[in-house]
């Protein structure tokens, strides 16, 4: 062998070698959002973007989902390590499956409110919950919103209302068709649909719940059993680099849309950035958010959603919030100060 193939092979060797250590000192970890890659979606697209997660370590593949209860589920089947859910779906979860030996658990609150909201149209009449009493709502039978329903019917003395479900493509659609008076679902996520149906944000009246006296905290970062017991450190570090990210992310909106869109070429990059920002608005960097603080959760208020939701949902058992949520892998309270100045 020439002393130049030998060469080139020792800075071969050296380079494989170089990245079987990388490879070795970062850990893998699946991680699986909600919905789709949407605007809401960033602050998980730009932390793995960005290497954040690589810097702390880890290896995550951030995929995404087709409902809270479906990310739960796959958590707690041990198909993913950790994912992103609404608080209520977990609940349910928990409450269904007593025996279930893998229950996931929260592990950071992202959205303090619920971005659950009753939506009608201002033609129909319709201004206040009041106003909804003996109406025809629409929903899909798995929409947040829905099955929070009774909660919201209950704080506002709404009555008799009437229930059609959809396939949720057409939830807007048979609101803006007339077919049912009103509809529940995501603000972000029903308002903007509305909006590409050639409606006006100024025509829709908007019932979030969490201004209509239902406090019910929203999506959470959760992990499975298996992994808060055998690898706490990987969860602390996860949460760290995310932390990060989402600091970014609410800094400069734009550019955490732009690692959505290198997930999925086809979305509405304006669309995204305004979906995005209603959501930093509403749930994230929410009055509640700035008073309880970024990631964490109040146990009263837990408690109190534990119960509304048993009895809301029906669950074959009572919720037990000690179960659902674990802080002790929380970043320090100096590293979830994040939450940008509130708008004005």
């Amino acid at each position: 062998m020439s002393k130049r193939h030998l060469l080139q092979t020792v800075v071969a060797l050296a380079l494989t070698a170089t990245f079987a250590s990388a490879q070795a000192q970062t850990k893998p970890l699946k991680f699986q959002l909600d919905w789709r890659f949407e605007g809401p979606a960033a602050f998980f697209t730009l932390p793995a973007a960005k290497g954040h997660f690589k810097e702390a370590g880890l290896d995550v593949t951030v995929d995404s989902g087709n409902g809270s209860g479906g990310t739960v589920t796959r958590v707690a089947s041990g198909t993913y390590d950790m994912g992103f859910a609404d608080m209520a779906a977990l609940m349910e979860f928990h409450a269904n499956n007593p025996d279930a030996p893998n229950k996931p658990v929260a592990v950071m609150m992202v959205y303090n409110n619920t971005p659950a909201a009753v939506m009608a149209l201002k033609k129909s009449g319709i201004k206040t919950p009041a106003d909804l009493s003996g109406k025809k709502l629409g929903a899909p039978v798995f929409d947040a919103g829905r099955k929070a329903f009774p909660i919201f019917e209950k704080a506002n003395g709404v009555k008799n209302v009437a229930w059609t479900a959809m396939d949720p493509p057409l939830r807007e659609t048979m609101l803006v068709r007339g077919d049912i008076d009103a509809i529940t679902g995501f603000s972000f996520t029903s308002l903007l649909n509305l909006e590409a149906r050639g409606v006006k944000a100024a025509d829709v009246v908007v019932m979030p719940y969490a201004d209509f006296g239902v406090k019910l905290y929203g999506n959470a970062i959760i992990a499975s059993p298996k992994l808060i017991k055998e690898n706490p450190e990987l969860i602390k570090a996860f949460l760290k680099a995310f932390a990060k990210g989402a600091k970014e992310v609410m800094a400069n909106p734009a550019a955490g849309i732009e690692t959505v869109k290198a997930r999925d070429g086809i979305i509405n990059v304006e669309l995204e950035t305004r979906r995005l920002q209603m959501a930093i608005d509403a749930v994230v960097a929410s009055p509640d958010a700035r008073k309880e603080g970024f990631g964490q959760i109040v146990p009263g208020r837990l408690s109190l959603m534990a119960s509304q939701v048993s009895d809301a949902f029906a669950t074959k058992t009572r919720v037990d919030p000690a179960a659902i949520w674990n802080g002790s892998m929380l970043p320090t309270t100096a590293e979830l100060n994040i939450l940008p100045p509130a708008r004005k």
